[in-house]
């Protein structure tokens, strides 16, 4: 119903955004990365939602696409509601949580307070796929992160190309990063554990 609200940010508590457009103030649900994105008295373009069912009517609102992108994704599993997938949207930054779920790091996911193992593992069944492609994006149109990023999509790049399946390569590639930086460092690191490759 509603995609997007433009206005001045005129409240912020500790989950919620109070956004005035043209007199009118819509109080939206919103993640601690949207909270982090925007400050009060800035005007905004924030993406929205409307959570409807008989006993309940709320407005969630997000600072970027991707993340009402993954919002979506993860209500439409079993189990997960909204309050949830805020839940989780605030437990790591964009980036950190989409890797997370492309390289299956169940460990990580339930550091997050108050999502159980099983959750985070129907998570991981239902989003890896998408989340690996989505961590290909990280150094290109999305605008999430940076240079280490564009490495590890770079070295996914180079994985596929030798017959790497896409979840596997994002993991490795992940993984590698955290010790080594650099596209032909993190590739090479990758292929030295993989048992020199395919």
């Amino acid at each position: 119903m509603y995609s997007y609200i433009s206005g001045k940010v005129v409240d912020k508590g500790f989950s919620s955004l109070v956004i005035d457009n043209g007199g009118i103030g819509y109080e939206l649900g919103v993640s601690g990365n949207t909270l982090y994105d925007v400050d009060l008295g800035e005007i905004v373009k924030i993406y929205t939602y409307l959570y409807v069912r008989e006993d309940e009517m709320s407005l969630y609102g997000f600072s970027r696409e991707e993340e009402k992108r993954l919002f979506l994704k993860l209500i439409d599993i079993s189990g997960i509601g909204p309050k949830m997938a805020m839940q989780i949207l605030s437990g790591y930054d964009l980036k950190t949580l989409t890797v997370a779920i492309a390289s299956g790091d169940v460990k990580t996911l339930c550091k997050i307070k108050g999502l159980g193992k099983k959750t985070a593992e129907l998570i991981v069944l239902n989003l890896r796929e998408q989340a690996a492609e989505d961590v290909t994006e990280f150094g290109g149109a999305s605008g999430i992160g940076g240079v280490a990023d564009e490495d590890i999509a770079g070295a996914v790049f180079a994985l596929e190309s030798l017959g790497v399946p896409k979840t596997e390569a994002v993991r490795a590639a992940s993984e590698a990063s955290k010790v080594v930086s650099g596209v032909e460092n993190i590739i090479a690191y990758c292929l030295k554990n993989m048992g020199g490759g395919r």
